[in-house]
Parts: C-alpha cells; sequence; structure tokens
C-alpha cells in the first residue's frame, strides 16, 4: 500500500532534532559555448549532464522525490517573449524575469503577489506582469508535490533612469530582498512557501524538490527549442534530510555549491555585525529592507549565494568576490607572487574565509566559472573542444564527445579558479584572473605603510613580571591541579607537545561532577564527520594558517589604505612581552584598554551577574569611542575579587558587540591565568577572542622549570615550547571541523554546551546548542567561589597546603569519580572468571550506583513502573539476544594477538560479532581452526589508513564497516607507534617493521555525503552478503547525518559515544570531543523516524556500555545493536593502568612485546560469560517492562522518565529532549523491518562475471570488450568478490580475464581489484580509479583519435589507488590529487600528479614523468618513488622533505627497477613520453629522483642486518 506523507511545509524543531543541523552535498555541472552563441542545445546538453550526475544525488523514503535539481541559464528572451500573454516585453536587458514561488492558498498567494508589486512600484520599476508557469507534476514523487508551490514569474519593466545593466540588476537585487524580507515578517500562515529563486535581467533559474530525470519533464519551459542560452549551471542535491525543501534546491541567483561551509555560525554572526556598517551609496537609503544579507533559514550554499550577490552589487567583479569568499593557500605559497600574496593580506584585513570543501560553479550570465577550495576536496573535471565548447562537471565523461574534437582535458585544482567570458569569446586561466584582479589597487603598498606587527610596536615601559612567590594561591584561584602540571604542561613545556593518553574519557560530565570544573569543560569540540572531512594539520600543514589581524574593519563596500590598519598576529597564543607592547602601544588602528573581568568576592551571583552586564556595556562605550583592541584582563583576582570565567566574559562581549553591530570595529585579546589547556584555548577563541594571554601558564612553566620538573628545559624555552604545543593543538582542533584559519574559527562557535541553562547560553554563547539546560550564573559562581576557597580559605588547615592532587586524568581517592575503579574492575574479573552471580550482582550495583550518582545521562533516567511485566521464560533467550552483542573495534597492533583472537573465538562461538579495528587482520585466521573455533572477526573494519584492506580481507566478513570516527578521538587519525610495530604486525598491515603508523583525519575517498555513498556501494560490490555499517559519533547534527547515511544506503548505523577507549589520543580529544552516546542515539533515531527511514536500517550503539541496564536504556532510546569494548577487555584482565600507548601493558593486553604477552591470561570463557550476564541482566528488564522481544522494545521512550537529582549542579538539568518520542505511524516502523536496495543485479559486473565464467570456474584465460560510462561505478569489484571467494588473497594468476574498455570510467574503477584482472581502458576515469588495488592489472591511454597530447591532460582523477596493497597501473596523461596516498604495495606510473601525490604511502614503487603538485611525499614512510624533474622544481618546492631524503637513482638495483618499470609503461600505453625518455637514457637517468622514507630506510637496514625478510 502506498504510504500517505504527511504534509511537511517545512521542517520544524522536536525533541533533539534541529533543521539547523542538515548538510547537503551535490553533483554540479556546467555547459557553455565559449563565444556567446546560443542554442537550445546548449540547455538540453546541461540537462543531460544533470541526470548523467544523478547518483550523485539522492531520495529519501520516498524513492520518487529527489532532494532537489535545477538549472540556470542566460535570459531566454526569445522564448519568453514568445509565451508571455497579456503584455508586450521590451527589448532583451530591459527589463528583468523571476521564478517565483507561491504559497498554493488563494488568498495568501494573492497576497504575495500585491506585495511583491508594490515592492517593484516603490523601487521605481514597472511591473509588466506575471506568467503562471507550466508544469507537469504527475513527474513529481509523493512527498515533494505535498510541499509543491505554485510557480510564477514576475517581468519587471526597467524604468529609464535606472540606468545600465548593472545598474539594473542591483535594483531587482534590492526589489527580491525587499520582497522576501516583507513576507518573511508577516504573519502569513503560510509564508515560508514564498521564495524568488531568482531575479534578474540576465539570468534565469528552474529548480525544485526533483530527482535529476525530473526537471525537464516537470517544466515543459525547458524542452522548448525557443528556450536558448549561451550557458547553463546545472545542480543535483544530496540532503541528509527527507522534508520537503523546494527553496534549498540550486543553482542559486549566482552559483551551486558542491561543499560545506564549515565555518557557517562565525561567518553569519561577522556578516550580522558588518551589516551596521553598510552605507547608503551603494544601496539605497533604506538599507534597513536588506538586512539581514544572510537569510535567516538558508543553506550554507544559500548564504553564500547571498554574500556573493552583495559583494557583486556593491562594486566588486565576480572574480574578486570569489578570491575573497575561497582564497587559496597563500600564506605558506613559496611560488606565489608577492603582489597576489598582498592581495590576499589586504583582503583578510575585510573578510575572514568562508572555510570548507567547495566547488563552486557560478555565472553572472556573462562570465562563468569554478573555483575550488584550497585543499582540492571536491572533484571538478573539464573538456574543452575545438568548435568552442566547455564541459565541466564533478565528473568526466557526462557527455559523449568525438575524442578528436577535444583539445584538452582538466581538473580545477585546489585555490584555482576557471573562467569564461562570453563577452570575449575566450576561457581566462588562474593566473590572468588573479594577476587582473591583484593589480587593481596599490595593495602591498597600503600593506607596507599601514598593517603592523607586534615587533614594530614600541617596547613596552612595562611588563608584568613573574610572582612565583604567589604563585600557588594564584593556581589555586584558577583551579590547577597537580595533575595539569605533571599530566598537561610538563610535556608541552619540556617538549613542546601536547599531553597523550589512552583508554578513554570514564569521568562524570561537568554539570554532573561533584567537584568545581572550569566552564570549558562544559563545552564539547565539534568535528567533521560525513557531510565534511577533518582535514590533515600536519601532513597538510600549507595549507592551515594561524595568522590573523585585530583590529578595526572598515566598511565593506570600499576599498582604501585604512582598511588594512590593522595588527597582524602570527600566532593567537601572546607572551606578556608582546601583549605589554599591544597594550602600550597606543597607535592609530590598534588604540587598547584594559577591562578587568572580576567581581567582588562577598557578591555572590548577583555580582556575577552585574559585574557581566558592567563589562559588556563599558566595551561597547568604549568601542563607540574608538577604542579598537579591547583586552579582558582577570589579574586583579585575588583575596577579595573572584575571577569572572574568561569563557564567559568573552562570550558575553562578543555576542553584545555582535548586537550592537559594534564587533567588527574592534579586536578582542583574553589576558587569563585560567587558560592552560589546548581545549581552553580553542573556546576562548571560538567565541570571539582573537588573541589569548596565558600569563599564569607562563609562570606555573616559570616554576616547574625551576623546581626540576620540566627535564633541564630552561624558562624561556618552555614557555616557547608551550606556544607551540597550544598552537599545534588549535591547529588540530580547527582541523577537526575542517577549518584551514584562525581567522575562519574565530567565533565560529564549533561547540556544543552539555549542561549550562539556555539563559546563560542566550546572552554569552548565542547560537550555540544547550539541549539538556542546566547550570546558570549561580553555579558558575559556586565552583568559582569553591576554587577560591581553597587559594583563601577561612581556616588553612596544616598539610593542605599545596595543589588538589586532581584525579581527572587517573583514579585517586578523593578525586573525580571514574567509571573504572579498582572494586569495580576486582568484581567483573571475579564474575567473569568462575560464573559468580553474587560478584556480577555487586559489579552491577557499583556500576548502576556511579553512573546514577556521578557518572552518565543515562543514570538520570528511570524505567516506569506502570508496565504490566511478562514471565521471564517468555522473553527472547540469551542465546538470540547475545547476536545483537559485537565487541569493540581494537585494532591488531593497538593489543596483541593473544587478545584479539581470543575476542574472535568467544564471539564466535556464541553467534555474536567481534571487530577487526582498522588494523587489518592475518588471513589464516578467515577458515575455522581444525578444533571448530574460529578466529576470524566476523566485522572488518575499513578506516583511513586502510591497513590490510584488500578484496580477500572484505570478502571474509559478515559486516564491514567504516570508521568515521572513533568516540574517544573524533576527528582524529589513528596511531600506532614504531616501537608497536613488530614484523607480525607490518605484514599484516602490508607496512614495513618498526616504521611508525599513522592514519590520516579523513578517508580520502570521503569529503562529502555522496563520497560515502560511492564507498557504501563499493564495499558492497566487494562482498553483497556483507551487512555495510557506519560509524559515528554522537555531536549535535549526527541525526541528519546519518538521514543522509541512511540514504547512502547504508544497512547499519554505528553511534558511538564520546566515552569509549582508545589506545593513543591527544588528552584534548579524549576529554573535550563527541558526546554521551544517549544524546547522539537519541537524535538519531528520532530524525530517522521523522524521516521515514528508520524501517529500513538497524542503529547501534556503544561507549562505555557495561551492564543489561545501560542496554535496555540504549534500547529505548532506538537502538536494536550493542558493541562492548573496554569492558571486554577488561573481562580479558585489563587493570586500567592506561598505558596501552606506551607498549608496556602488565597484564600481556595492549602490546606487542613477547615477553608481556605471556602475562595474558583471559580466555574466551571470560568473554562469553560476560556477554551471558549482559543478556541476562537485559532480559530481567525487559520482563519488568512487559516485552517479549528486543524490537518490541526499540524507541520505547515511554518507558523511561527523568530522575534528577537534587544535587547542587545537576538539578536543573531537563531530559525531555532525549525522550522526545517521534511517532508518525504513516512514516512506518520505529525499527527495521526491511533492508536497503542496492542495486547490486543491476551493476555492469553481473555481465562481466557472466563472461568470466570459465575463468572463475576452470582458471581458462577469457578476454572481453566493454564500453564504459561515468555512470557505469565500481566496475571490476564485484568480479574481484568472486575471485577472492574463491581463490583467496592469491587471486588467479595474471591476466586470467582481461577486459579491454573504452569510454570513461565512473568512480571507484577495479575498486580492490583482485589478482588474475586486467583492464586495459582507452578513454578517462574519475575519482578513486583502483582504490584498494588487491593484485589487478591496470592500464589507461586516451581513445584512439584524441587530438591531445596524454602528458598535458588529466586521464584520471582524484584519489586514485587510495590503500591499493598490489597490483600494477600505467597511466598515460595525468593523474589528480593525491595519487596513491596511503599505498602500500601498487607499482604505479603516471606522466603527471596533482598536490599530496604519496601521501602516506607505507609500500610499493611509483614512477612519475611529468609534473608534480605540491606537498608530495607528505608522510610517506615506506616505499620508493622515482620523480623526473627535468627544471629541479620538484626538489626545490613540491616535495615535503619532512619524513623522506631525496636521492640521486645510481644504485644498480635502483636503476633496474626504473628502466622496467618505464618499458612495461610504454609497452602498455605506447606512452610517447615513455619512448623519449627510453630512447635518451643515459641523457635522462641523472634528471630522476629517488624519493626514499628515512625511517624505512634505516628500517631496511636493520632488517638487512639480522638477516630478515619482509
Amino acid at each position: 500500500m502506498r504510504p500517505e506523507y504527511p504534509q511537511y511545509p517545512s521542517p520544524v524543531p522536536q525533541g533533539l532534532y534541529d533543521p539547523r543541523c542538515e548538510h547537503d552535498a551535490c553533483g554540479v555541472g556546467m555547459y557553455c559555448n565559449i563565444r556567446g552563441k546560443k542554442s537550445h542545445s546548449v540547455v538540453r546538453n546541461a540537462l543531460r549532464i544533470l541526470v548523467n550526475l544523478s547518483h550523485r544525488g539522492a531520495a529519501g523514503c520516498d524513492e520518487s522525490t529527489g532532494d532537489g535539481a535545477g538549472i540556470l541559464i542566460q535570459m531566454p528572451h526569445n522564448f519568453l517573449q514568445k509565451t508571455c500573454d497579456g503584455f508586450a516585453l521590451p527589448e532583451a536587458g530591459r527589463y528583468g524575469c523571476g521564478l517565483v514561488f507561491l504559497p498554493k492558498d488563494d488568498r495568501q498567494r494573492r497576497w504575495c503577489m500585491r506585495r511583491f508589486e508594490s515592492v517593484i512600484w516603490e523601487a521605481g520599476q514597472i511591473v509588466l506582469g506575471w506568467r503562471k508557469v507550466p508544469v507537469r507534476n504527475d513527474a513529481l514523487g509523493d512527498l515533494a508535490r505535498t510541499a509543491e508551490p505554485e510557480i510564477r514569474q514576475i517581468f519587471v519593466g526597467r524604468n529609464s533612469e535606472t540606468g545600465n545593466g548593472r545598474n539594473f540588476e542591483r535594483t531587482l537585487f534590492i526589489i527580491r530582498k525587499h520582497a522576501e524580507k516583507t513576507v518573511r515578517d508577516s504573519d502569513l500562515p503560510d509564508k515560508a512557501d514564498f521564495h524568488v529563486p531568482s531575479l534578474s535581467c540576465r539570468t534565469l533559474v528552474y529548480k525544485g524538490m526533483f530527482l535529476a530525470r525530473q526537471l525537464a519533464p516537470y517544466f515543459p519551459d525547458l524542452t522548448d527549442p525557443a528556450m536558448t542560452s549561451a550557458l547553463a549551471l546545472v545542480h543535483q542535491r544530496y540532503s541528509t534530510n527527507t522534508f520537503p525543501e523546494w527553496r534549498l534546491a540550486q543553482p542559486f541567483r549566482y552559483l551551486c555549491h558542491n561543499g560545506e561551509i564549515n565555518t557557517l555560525r562565525g561567518n553569519i554572526n561577522r556578516m550580522n555585525a558588518r551589516q551596521h556598517m553598510f552605507g547608503p551609496d551603494r544601496l539605497g537609503p533604506d538599507i534597513s529592507k536588506l538586512l539581514p544579507i544572510a537569510t535567516p533559514g538558508g543553506s550554507d550554499s544559500a548564504i553564500l549565494d547571498n554574500v556573493t550577490e552583495l559583494l557583486c552589487h556593491t562594486g566588486r567583479s565576480l572574480p574578486h568576490a570569489m578570491m575573497m569568499l575561497i582564497p587559496e593557500a597563500w600564506q605558506n605559497h613559496e611560488t606565489m607572487s608577492d603582489t597576489r600574496k598582498a592581495f590576499y593580506r589586504y583582503h583578510a584585513c575585510l573578510m575572514e574565509p568562508w572555510d570548507g570543501p567547495a566547488a563552486v560553479f557560478f555565472t553572472d550570465g556573462i562570465l562563468a566559472g569554478a573555483v575550488l577550495d584550497r585543499n582540492g576536496l571536491r572533484p571538478a573535471r573539464y573538456t574543452v573542444t575545438g568548435d568552442g565548447f566547455l564541459i565541466m562537471a564533478s565528473e568526466t565523461g557526462v557527455l559523449p564527445v568525438d575524442p578528436a574534437r577535444v583539445t584538452h582535458k582538466g581538473r580545477l585544482e585546489p585555490g584555482r579558479m576557471f573562467l569564461v567570458d562570453t563577452a570575449r569569446g575566450r576561457i581566462i586561466d588562474d593566473d590572468e584572473i588573479k594577476n587582473e584582479v591583484s593589480q587593481r589597487k596599490p595593495y602591498r603598498r597600503w600593506l607596507d605603510r599601514n598593517l603592523l606587527r607586534v615587533d614594530d610596536l614600541p617596547e613596552p615601559a612595562h611588563v608584568p613580571e613573574t610572582g612565583l612567590t604567589t604563585l600557588l594561591t594564584r593556581q589555586q584561584v584558577f583551579g590547577y591541579t597537580e595533575e595539569d602540571l605533571r599530566i598537561i604542561l610538563e610535556p608541552m613545556g619540556a617538549e613542546g607537545k601536547e599531553a597523550t593518553g589512552s583508554m578513554g574519557d570514564d569521568i562524570p560530565l561537568a554539570i554532573l561532577s561533584g567537584r568545581p570544573r572550569l566552564l570549558c569543560d562544559y563545552f564539547r569540540q565539534l568535528f567533521a564527520q560525513v557531510t565534511n572531512p577533518p582535514l590533515d594539520p600536519i601532513r597538510e600543514a600549507l595549507v592551515t594558517s594561524l595568522t590573523t589581524t585585530i583590529g578595526a574593519e572598515k566598511t565593506l563596500f570600499e576599498e582604501s589604505a585604512e582598511h588594512c590598519r590593522q595588527l597582524e598576529l602570527a600566532s593567537p597564543v601572546l607572551t606578556n612581552h608582546q601583549l605589554a607592547r599591544i597594550r602600550g602601544a597606543q597607535l592609530r588602528g590598534i588604540r587598547s584598554r584594559t577591562f578587568p573581568i572580576c567581581y567582588p568576592a562577598t557578591a555572590g551571583e548577583r555580582g556575577l551577574r552585574e559585574e557581566t552586564d558592567r563589562l559588556r556595556e563599558a566595551a561597547a562605550r568604549a568601542v563607540r569611542d574608538g577604542t579598537e583592541i579591547l583586552i579582558l584582563s582577570d589579574r586583579g583576582a585575588g583575596r577579595d575579587h573572584l575571577p569572572i570565567p574568561a569563557l564567559l566574559a568573552t562570550g558575553a562581549v562578543h555576542h553584545h558587540l555582535i548586537r550592537e553591530g559594534l564587533r567588527t570595529r574592534c579586536g578582542l585579546i583574553s589576558e587569563t591565568g585560567e587558560a592552560r589547556e589546548v581545549h581552553h584555548f580553542c573556546c576562548l577563541l571560538g567565541y570571539g577572542a582573537n588573541a589569548v594571554n596565558p600569563y599564569l601558564a607562563y609562570e606555573s612553566l616559570r616554576g616547574m622549570a625551576e623546581n626540576g620538573m620540566l627535564k633541564g628545559t630552561d624558562p624561556e624555552t618552555a614557555v616557547q615550547n608551550f606556544i607551540r604545543a597550544i598552537d599545534t593543538g588549535i591547529l588540530k582542533v580547527m582541523a577537526k571541523m575542517g577549518i584551514s584559519t584562525l581567522q575562519s574559527y574565530c567565533g565560529a562557535q564549533i561547540f556544543e554546551c552539555i549542561g549550562l541553562s539556555k539563559a546563560v547560553v542566550r546572552t554569552c554563547f548565542t547560537g550555540t546548542v544547550s539541549r539538556l539546560g542546566g547550570a546558570g550564573l549561580k553555579v558558575i559562581d559556586q565552583e568559582t567561589r569553591m576554587r577560591h576557597e581553597q587559594a583563601f580559605p577561612a581556616v588553612r588547615i596544616p598539610g593542605s597546603e599545596g595543589l588538589d592532587p586532581g584525579g581527572k586524568y587517573q583514579w585517586r581517592r578523593g578525586g573525580e569519580a571514574h567509571q573504572y575503579g579498582p572494586e569495580m574492575i576486582a568484581r567483573l574479573q571475579q564474575a567473569v572468571r568462575t560464573g559468580d552471580q553474587p560478584a556480577w550482582d555487586a559489579y552491577t550495583g557499583i556500576v548502576n550506583r556511579q553512573s546514577r550518582e556521578e557518572g552518565f545521562i543515562r543514570g538520570l533516567m528511570a524505567f516506569r513502573t506502570d508496565a504490566v511485566p511478562v514471565p521471564l521464560d517468555e522473553v527472547e533467550p540469551w542465546t538470540d539476544i547475545v547476536r545483537r552483542f559485537k565487541t569493540g573495534a581494537i585494532s591488531y597492533g593497538s593489543i596483541s594477538k593473544e587478545a584479539h583472537e581470543t575476542l574472535a573465538i568467544a564471539m564466535n562461538r556464541i553467534g555474536s560479532r567481534s571487530n577487526s579495528g582498522e588494523g587489518g587482520e592475518d588471513p589464516d585466521r578467515f577458515l575455522p581452526d581444525p578444533g571448530g573455533d574460529w578466529r576470524n572477526s566476523a566485522i572488518k573494519q575499513v578506516a583511513s589508513g586502510r591497513f590490510g584492506v584488500t578484496s580477500h580481507y572484505l570478502a571474509n566478513a559478515t559486516d564491514l564497516q567504516i570508521k568515521m570516527a572513533q568516540g574517544a578521538k573524533p576527528g582524529e587519525g589513528g596511531q600506532l607507534p614504531a616501537f608497536k610495530v613488530y614484523p607480525w604486525i607490518a605484514e599484516t598491515r602490508h607496512a614495513t617493521p618498526w616504521v611508525g603508523l599513522i592514519s590520516p583525519p579523513p578517508h580520502h575517498d570521503i569529503y562529502s555525503i555522496e563520497d560515502l555513498a560511492q564507498l557504501i556501494h563499493d564495499l558492497k560490490n566487494a562482498n553483497p552478503s556483507a551487512r555495510i555499517n557506519v560509524k559515528l559519533v554522537s555531536e549535535v547534527g549526527v541525526g541528519t547525518v546519518a538521514a543522509g547515511v541512511a540514504k547512502g544506503k547504508a544497512d547499519l548505523i554505528l553511534i558511538s559515544g564520546a566515552s569509549g577507549g582508545t589506545g593513543a589520543s591527544p588528552q584534548t580529544a579524549i576529554r573535550y570531543g563527541g558526546l554521551p552516546w544517549e544524546l547522539g542515539l537519541a537524535e538519531t533515531h528520532q530524525t530517522l523516524v521523522l524521516n521515514g527511514l528508520r524501517s529500513r536500517i538497524r542503529v547501534e550503539c556503544d561507549g562505555q556500555m557495561k551492564t543489561g541496564r545501560d542496554i535496555a536504556v540504549a534500547c529505548l532510546l532506538g537502538a536494536e545493536e550493542f558493541g562492548f569494548g573496554t569492558v571486554a577487555l577488561v573481562a580479558l584482565g585489563c587493570i586500567m593502568m592506561r598505558v596501552c600507548h606506551l607498549n608496556t601493558c602488565p597484564v600481556g593486553i595492549a602490546t606487542q612485546d613477547p615477553e608481556l604477552r605471556k602475562k595474558f591470561t583471559g580466555k574466551p570463557a571470560h568473554v562469553i560469560r560476560l556477554m551471558r550476564f549482559l543478556a541476562e541482566d537485559f532480559r530481567q528488564i525487559m520482563a519488568r517492562l512487559g516485552f517479549r522481544r528486543v524490537d518490541e522494545m526499540v524507541g520505547r521512550t515511554d518507558r523511561l522518565e527523568a530522575v534528577i537529582p537534587e544535587q547542587w549542579k545537576a538539578r536543573r538539568l531537563d531530559l525531555s529532549e532525549i525522550l522526545h518520542r517521534p511517532a508518525p505511524p504513516e512514516l512506518g516502523p520505529a525499527c527495521q523491518v526491511t533492508f536497503q536496495d542496492h542495486g547490486i543485479e543491476k551493476v555492469l559486473d553481473n555481465e562481466l562475471i557472466r563472461q568470466a565464467g570459465p575463468a572463475l570456474e576452470m582458471r581458462k584465460k577469457v578476454k572481453m570488450n566493454l564500453i564504459l560510462r561515468n555512470v557505469h561505478r565500481t566496475v571490476g569489484t564485484l568480479l574481484s568478490y568472486e575471485i577472492s571467494r574463491r581463490y583467496g588473497g592469491d587471486g588467479l594468476p595474471d591476466d586470467t580475464i582481461t577486459v579491454r574498455a573504452e569510454g570513461s570510467a565512473g568512480q571507484s574503477f577495479c575498486a580492490f581489484g583482485a589478482r588474475g584482472l586486467t583492464f586495459h581502458v582507452r578513454g578517462d576515469a574519475n575519482d578513486y580509479f583502483g582504490k584498494g588495488l588487491s593484485g589487478a592489472k591496470l592500464t589507461i591511454r586516451p581513445p584512439d583519435g584524441a587530438a591531445f597530447a596524454p602528458e598535458e591532460n588529466i586521464i584520471i582523477g582524484n584519489v586514485a589507488f587510495y590503500g591499493a596493497t598490489a597490483g600494477e597501473a600505467c597511466i598515460s596523461g595525468r593523474a589528480g590529487e593525491r595519487f596513491c596516498v596511503r599505498n602500500s604495495g601498487v607499482r604505479a606510473v603516471a606522466e603527471g600528479v596533482g598536490d599530496h601525490g604519496c601521501e602516506y604511502m607505507t609500500g610499493g614503487c611509483v614512477v612519475i614523468l611529468g609534473p608534480v603538485g605540491r606537498n608530495f611525499a607528505a608522510g610517506m614512510s615506506g616505499g620508493v618513488a622515482y620523480v623526473l624533474d627535468t627544471s629541479g622544481e620538484f626538489a626545490r618546492h613540491r616535495c615535503n622533505t619532512e619524513m623522506v631524503a631525496l636521492e640521486a637513482v645510481r644504485d644498480a638495483d635502483d636503476i633496474r627497477t626504473l628502466r622496467e618499470m618505464i618499458e612495461r609503461h610504454r609497452v602498455y600505453t605506447e606512452s610517447r613520453v615513455a619512448c623519449r625518455i627510453l630512447d635518451n637514457w643515459s641523457a635522462t637517468l641523472p634528471e630522476f629522483v629517488k624519493v626514499m622514507p628515512v625511517d624505512y630506510k634505516k628500517a631496511l637496514e636493520r632488517m638487512a642486518r639480522n638477516g630478515s625478510e619482509r
């Protein structure tokens, strides 16, 4: 029966679902006649491109409703002239036309139309008339039809006094903004249905809630031969929600955007502040009618479009606007011209970057182009033909083109711009565009005369002295503990490194702790997962920057020397001397004033509130009076004055100045004794500080140095080391959210509050999510006072003079409550070793009491007692329930072979699942042992490092888990220190012994939601019988991400809590990243139900789950499956020494040391007893609550109630949003009842498998031919699965199956290709070519008849051979970015590569015969590369030599290997480059450079000395 879809005019917040958290990504395309000749074929071909990008879009619960599609074209004057009835159109250019969405209700529609007409007349223009746009809504999906607006076109005549076309465009912009604001501010019930997709005299947009194939049938206009244009932009949307939002479809007025603006909140805050400085000269006298510029409720793409059109309508060209909004990575660019750097440095004083992965296609109707983000994280390929056409899209091959017509095939490079000027009839390259824009004003001269640096300022008259005599007292005032000195400050001061820890965070949230905590502890860092990638701040540091400017901004509409009269800071961490210089300078543009942030010790909550209010008003007055830098200082704290928490003061001032329109007129510096951890600095910067002076941390380091705590480091060096560690830590936190520049991070508020009242958040942290309410100023005052009383006690007790010992990082009696204490561990191990029920009961009593009194959110929930119980024997048996249980993803390498295999054996015995983790798995475990046990991990994890991920590995699993993030360190990569990479670990991971291994923070094939959908498709092809499982970490918005993942066809979503374990991680990540699973799980379940997606997907939960009660709460909140990590290790003998990262585990679990491994005493029976105890406890709760089967219980939050304790902090918590139960029955069940349709039966490989039958069955050689199109994705992977399934990791003999293919290969061509399979391609290929290659052979060359030189053109896309473990490849042409990233075995030849080539490579051999992009070999720890460096440019500027050495190719083995690979390349591809090199071998050989990882070379020498072989 067809479901009836509810009427959702727009999504509304409910429970934990918030539409502000929605994300989108897409496929984009452009088709253009470069010479500006209009034709209907341009429109028709653009629509074909759109359809060929369909797989980059998505559908939700209604498979016939897309997330949105649209087209932007030039104004089709002839068509409109023909179709307008009742009024005549003037000549082209003398009128504007716009598409308008209107309410269906007749009265409301007429009201909107009348108001629109009034606005047009008020602007002095002429209402020519309306046209009802013909539509065929039978083409729509059911869900889209429920929200379908009435669609009209408005025609506006140009008043003769308006001026030229640019002035008229500006007037139409003002009309549209005014009309939108008029309706938005009205009380019209359906005002959300009013939207103006475009209003212009140059361009016209058609868009809506379509699948790509529905756009043209819905709008018959688009198929009319009179509908002509010389250019067209198309967009196919993939949204994380399925609510019908017609207005969010793209293109917008100027652009369509594939990507995500990670800094949106900060960008909006600053734009809202800037708009108060906008003058009337450009936008008319009543500018308030246009505000806010950033449309409320708009997506990040829509708001980017808002700002683009503002900049263009106020005097800047479209390329200029794009260079301001999406600047390339100029700060660390060694070869960029000074003129261009000056342009970017100047404009950094005007506006921060809109940072995030982005491919932006744009047009103003004359110019058409595209720009890529600074790190090249979105794909954009283009083809130029000899007859004057441009095809550009997210993929190549979107339109068939005769190879003889093609003159150039290229890609948009990181930070680069591509532009077509249809008026001049030519392509303008990046250098020409940017040189022209950069030279329009004397930016360098203005900077030299106005932009100041701290070193330019006069020496200060006074620098505050270090007061070691009072140091202890002041440390106590600000809550320092012995742990802060020993664990946090010591490694930073002594080594310049952030503290590392292990085993996760098991202390209570700040709001649940009985001890005073700093305000920063109430904030959790957000991080990128799925919808955009985290960045790599170490290996890709060249795209990051901590440089920022501080001072007053000027109006955005002008450019002058005064606009850069600011202070430039290389780091946001100021020394005392630097701050004294700033404070004393008092120069024009950087006049400063200091504001004390203290309040009387006797004043209490009232004093804190009054002083904070006084501070905000004083700051605003000072800015109005001309102060340009505000310094908020708590140096005055002492016996009589308490410090206002620096974060509270900073946020209060920052947001007050935004509301007053003053924030961009000043800089903000925090001078505080509170900041000492990376997280503290990030909070202050994220809520508005431009710089921080942590004076007490410096004094503490000086004291530690003098006391010998810093390994002989002198005080000055310790301070510099500390600053370096903090800077590095800030970069890592920024990078977790995909943010490259500090300038964009400042004020971006990339946090969620847990446990702060909505009143405090509303005032001081506006726009931050705080879903549980909690502590107000009274609690904040009380915590501040408790610290103060420790420093100044009423009665000083002898022996209590020192710092509090702490207990936050390690268990201490009387310290913070830890979930894993000695008694709990002892009881658990006693129970699982002997089956002792009383010991188990004692264990669960300890855990549940701890959870309730000072532990987890779930401890504040109780089971309702009004249910009718059922007999226990009617509840499904424990043997069925444990099939829903998993052990955590713990890698082989982080734990020992014995521990890893014991977990697998135990779980296999009871039909549960163990998880391999990200370290691969020895193939000898894939088959059962002779005794019947099975050491195979049922769940095989695929993480960013792709260690050991082969076709054979993937084929031996029941579940394939994509690890997007880890609860204990979300947004971070994994790390295995060199001393744990023993030979057996290296072999499993396809790496080199004794060389450290790092997983990059992002999956390099997942930069967006549609990329994840592609990997899901790849893995389903790699093992069609396995469930595809996506691991997410709890954070605000994870529910909408999960909805996108469900639409991407995942079978299961795991929501991991922040308290899970880890083998090694920075303490900042362990303590402050991610949220408790209770929030993420509830949000995910609620959102999936609301979206009608819950019935097709399973939901799992893990993170500190230790009892049947935990399982029951998780089930009632929405989980069907459950994971246990740390508790399973404790059952095996772990005693929580927290030294996993040191390889010194005393019980043989988290170590590779053979001697320590002998101490391992764990047995499969221990884990089995644990699982049975858990299941039986869960059964008893089920019986008590009246549930016979687990599925009946899923999402039944009505069986839970909040029990908030009368604890001094927690008593104002509100759990109602967690316990909200969305239950629209028409959207289907609240648990999984059906399965995803992966479409495997439709893939091209089914035909290949049929033809390859003789090879698969009898090992006979088979040859076949194939035509490829871009829509044929993951070709060769299902065939490789059949090879691996039958013949294991050895596969078939080389060239057993040979396929000759022509055309454009789709994404992930021959992903995980197995040995015995060979593809010879004539054509080109998209991204992820050969990723995970597992022994197959791939060659590719241009098609016959191609007129272009292969070595000068792009032939394959980005991220080729990612994670490849074996095989051979020859590429006649250039590859895109990140070629051979994490390669560990493939031998590949290419004729040029983009940026970040051979990044993180651990094995294999790569030969590059052409140009190389920046940052080659970053993080390369194994394998060898040979690069042809004819100009010396590679050695000077292109190679990252942090981990590699560059050598001449002189060794006989090197020469033989290099020549052999080039000769094979010539044989397979007939490469002209290979021929030239081989014909001139003696002359060319000296131009080759050997790239040799330093540690790899040492490891090879060590193995040679030991007589070992890899």
